[in-house]
């Protein structure tokens, strides 16, 4: 590694997982992982920091695991925010310049985005991004970069991510407690759209879903910008549930089940085929169709997926996403979830697997969905240092920082063998 590589640290603090990457862009611009770590959240429900002690427990263990492999001393991490508190808007700013003899510049712009972070919240909330989605010179609209024009007034629509004080401050300090500090916070759609999303699609238009173990969290890009988010409050772990109660079976069967053998579509699995699951206590073995556990992961997974479609159409870009729908995030690990979602949405569906930016040389396990996220951060990261660098203050989603209470913002988430062969 040459020594002025950058090094970044990604932090996805999960429902189910929490999880950590290190990584610098060699000089092919792939990103190099120095290493990786992985462990259980018990502290996180539905993308909310719920008990701070378990959390700070789990994120210093995952700190250990990252800096064992990496030979890296973590201080400073780029983490992820979701969860079921994250709302959007939309609203319309304008300024008028002082100085009329001149072209518009950067700092116009700049100052255009700041005046939205004066807007009046609901009590407890606090504005994470602010994205422009268009600009107006002196009624001149459908402007992308309004730079460099000549103007008196300049306008722009913006589309605005909020969300709770409490919930980002919890973030805040569960890192801090773990003896690491916080760099930046992005909504945790948008950093799984650097690893999985190219930008052709981003310009087409294209729904980014990302299926997580508490959330199910939607971003719309058209124009290479994010017109809409959304949160869905279902993810992997309800599913989880549903098996394990459909089935009367512990929850830890419930999930080693779910993802080995699982499918979205249960047409597609024969009736013939079950599946031993050791008995409690001496009891004895329990045999589980896997038509019936598909039946139970379709239903809900149709749930789901029918959210997805109700936001998608809601947004009003449903006939503009050329480029269909990418599903990324643990729960885009399910078999056949693909096949379902084009089904009931009507759009071309792939899996985004967040090889594209990575190196040759990487673990396979970090070509899984689950690691979109935590990738995602660490390619923002990235980003926002080289535009620093070279003095490049773009203001696009995931650029430009703002320390604003506290913290920044940025304007623009063993032991089963039996369950491997035991199929008879």
């Amino acid at each position: 590694m040459n020594e002025n590589h950058e090094i970044m640290v990604g932090l996805d603090i999960g429902t189910t997982k929490i999880a950590m990457i290190v990584g610098y862009q060699n000089e092919h611009g792939k990103l190099e992982i120095l290493g990786y770590g992985k462990t259980e959240s018990l502290g996180v429900k539905r993308g909310l920091v719920a008990n701070i002690e378990k959390t700070v427990e789990a994120i210093k263990k995952v700190v250990e695991i990252t800096e064992a492999k990496s030979n890296v001393n973590i201080r400073t991490v780029n983490v992820g925010i979701a969860g079921q508190h994250i709302k959007s808007l939309q609203h319309r700013g304008s300024i008028i310049r002082d100085n009329t003899e001149s072209e518009i510049g950067q700092e116009d712009v700049e100052r255009l985005i700041e005046n939205m972070y004066k807007l009046v919240m609901p009590p407890g909330e606090e504005i994470i991004h602010v994205i422009p989605q268009e600009y107006i010179v002196d009624g001149e609209q459908g402007i992308k970069d309004p730079v460099g024009m000549a103007g008196v007034q300049l306008e722009a629509n913006f589309h605005i991510i909020t969300g709770q004080i409490t919930a980002a401050r919890n973030i805040e300090k569960c890192i801090t407690r773990a003896d690491i500090s916080m760099s930046d916070m992005v909504l945790e759609p948008i950093a799984s759209s650097y690893s999985v999303l190219s930008e052709e699609e981003k310009e087409a238009g294209v729904a980014l879903v990302d299926i997580g173990g508490g959330t199910t969290d939607i971003a719309i890009f058209q124009d290479g910008i994010i017109r809409h988010s959304a949160v869905i409050p279902l993810g992997g772990d309800i599913v989880t549930e549903d098996v394990k109660e459909g089935c009367s079976i512990l929850k830890s069967y419930a999930e080693t089940l779910k993802v080995k053998h699982g499918s979205a579509l249960a047409n597609e699995v024969k009736d013939e085929i079950y599946i031993s699951i050791p008995g409690l206590k001496g009891r004895p073995h329990k045999e589980i169709s896997m038509k019936n556990l598909a039946r139970i992961i379709q239903s809900r997974m149709e749930e789901i997926i029918e959210f997805v479609n109700y936001e998608i159409k809601n947004s009003g870009y449903d006939r503009r996403l050329i480029a269909g729908i990418v599903l990324t995030g643990g729960g885009a690990q399910l078999k056949d979830i693909a096949q379902l979602c084009q089904f009931i949405t009507g759009h071309e569906t792939r899996i985004g697997y967040p090889s594209e930016h990575l190196s040759a040389n990487v673990d396979k396990e970090l070509l899984l969905p689950m690691y979109a996220t935590c990738i995602g951060l660490v390619l923002n990261g990235i980003e926002n240092s080289l535009a620093s660098q070279s003095n490049s203050k773009k203001i696009i989603p995931n650029q430009g920082k703002r320390e604003r209470g506290g913290f920044i913002k940025k304007i623009f988430r063993g032991g089963m063998n039996f369950f491997d062969e035991n199929i008879s």
